[in-house]
């Protein structure tokens, strides 16, 4: 096998004049209008309302959907970034567990605006980037979110790529991109598990310093060939496990990541989703209510019992990570979007008490099959003592289990109602889905 580093670079390269199926445009198409879906809503709320007061914005042609202007491809690239990862809608490589979205097309179209490419150029410069992230994060996966964020560490590679394919850089630019990323690549656990509001700042400068690494390597920057993969490089820095590369060029040239993307339903963590759609199925096939209910017990792998089995979030953010709060909305409310992580919702008592029923367990048997599977098992215990038990072999939004193009419009216009007028959102889903322009809003 080749340098990791080559080989990853020689892919993305490929990416520059190959010809695009109708099928990979359209799935681009799709993340890029998903990746307006999560930004817009998250462009009005905390961290980015504070930051935006105190940075450097700088001039440009890039476009802040914070500040509603015109600013330098590096302050667009970070605060969009914050912004789409601020309300976890952002899409998903499940079989990676990264968020490619974020960092990847908030650096990309940052520069795709600054620098008045094609739409064709970005598109590819999107395909490319989610191409060398996700199968990074193949390579690397699990054990790398031991200690790792993804999104913020491999986002940055991305992100770096993207920039390259931007200015039609050559394979050895994007090689150089992917080695200066890997020492700018950051963001830990505890930033993500724990209180505060780090978490969407992970994928702002995985955007910001993915540009940086980009321009660094057109300009004729050099970094080690070993710095990804060798002794002392990143994946091994990172990774207490063997490193899989075999598992990340599994496929190559044959098919690519962008069009097997899970797009998120519910406004949470990933993890909780199996246990929100387990519930929903049985709910709807045996006609039930939260009224009904005298306890649920749920099911999951490794990642959804360590992150999220939290009994009582204290905010908005650690309702999102909640499996008992987003279970305890959906029972009460019929949804798990923006709605549910309110300050009117978190302070609903019926949905608290409700929350207090519910508990949360590791399965072996789902663990061993994680991450490639996600999945639930739902016993659910009804007043009468009836007890209805589920297993929930897919994510409604997964590639097994996919949003239609209807259901992705439908959670873009949910998203930015309120945020964009009707007019608005017309604009920008066209312009997204049909036009063969870059939008702009």
């Amino acid at each position: 096998m080749k340098n990791p580093i080559v080989e990853l670079s020689e892919l993305a390269f490929h990416w520059q004049s190959c010809p695009l199926s109708d099928g990979v445009s359209w799935a681009t198409r799709r993340v890029l209008l998903d990746w307006y879906a999560t930004t817009l809503p998250g462009a009005v709320r905390s961290p980015c309302t504070e930051l935006k007061h105190v940075l450097d914005k700088g001039l440009g042609k890039a476009y802040s959907y914070v500040d509603s202007d015109f600013v330098s491809a590096s302050y667009a690239a970070f605060i969009n970034g914050v912004a789409s990862h601020t309300v976890e809608f952002d899409d998903i490589f499940k079989d990676g567990g990264y968020h490619p979205g974020s960092p990847t097309i908030s650096a990309a179209l940052a520069v795709a605006q600054q620098d008045s490419v094609s739409l064709e150029a970005l598109h590819r410069s999107i395909i490319a980037g989610y191409e060398v992230g996700c199968r990074l994060a193949l390579a690397i996966q699990p054990a790398h979110y031991k200690y790792w964020h993804t999104t913020s560490t491999v986002g940055t590679i991305g992100a770096a790529v993207a920039t390259v394919m931007l200015a039609s850089g050559t394979q050895e630019q994007i090689m150089h991109a992917i080695g200066i990323a890997s020492s700018f690549a950051g963001g830990h656990q505890a930033n993500l598990q724990g209180k505060g509001m780090t978490k969407a700042l992970h994928a702002g400068h995985a955007a910001q310093a993915g540009i940086l690494a980009g321009k660094s390597a057109l300009a004729g920057v050099k970094a080690s060939i070993d710095s990804l993969s060798g002794l002392y490089g990143w994946a091994n820095a990172t990774t207490e496990a063997t490193v899989n590369w075999d598992n990340a060029f599994d496929g190559m040239y044959e098919w690519t990541p962008i069009t097997r993307m899970t797009v998120k339903n519910h406004g949470c963590c990933g993890h909780i989703f199996p246990a929100i759609d387990g519930v929903g199925h049985v709910f709807k096939e045996h006609q039930l209510t939260y009224a009904d209910i005298q306890s649920i017990d749920v099911y999951g792998y490794d990642a959804t019992k360590k992150m999220c089995d939290r009994p009582s979030p204290e905010d908005a953010q650690q309702a999102r990570f909640s499996l008992q709060y987003c279970v305890a909305v959906y029972c009460l409310t019929g949804k798990t979007r923006l709605h549910a992580f309110s300050e009117e919702t978190l302070q609903r008592q019926d949905i608290r008490d409700f929350a207090k029923r519910i508990q949360v367990y590791r399965d072996e048997g789902l663990s061993a099959l994680y991450p490639s599977v996600r999945s639930s098992k739902v016993v659910i215990t009804l007043n009468t003592g009836v007890v209805i038990e589920h297993h929930q072999k897919t994510r409604k939004g997964d590639p097994e289990d996919p949003l239609s193009d209807a259901d992705l419009v439908e959670k873009y216009r949910e998203l930015t109602e309120g945020i964009l007028n009707d007019s608005q959102q017309a604009q920008l889903e066209y312009g997204v889905l049909r036009s063969k322009d870059i939008p702009y809003f």
